[in-house]
């Protein structure tokens, strides 16, 4: 498939998709993806948190 052909498949898709989109959903969505994205930062803190403690505790062991 062309570049011209692969890139009119992509927007047609796109369009296709924001047509069917209501506003609601893209709201949930957004919030959605906001909260996932503080709970994985607020998890990578506690586990280097409990790392660091790991390995300080072997340490002085």
């Amino acid at each position: 498939m062309q570049v011209h052909g692969k890139a009119g498949t992509a927007g047609g898709t796109i369009l296709t998709v924001l047509v069917n989109l209501q506003s609601a959903d893209i709201v949930k969505t957004c919030i959605l993806a906001a909260v996932g994205a503080l709970v994985s930062f607020c998890m990578s803190l506690a586990m280097k948190w409990v790392v660091k403690k790991i390995k300080k505790k072997g340490r002085s062991s």
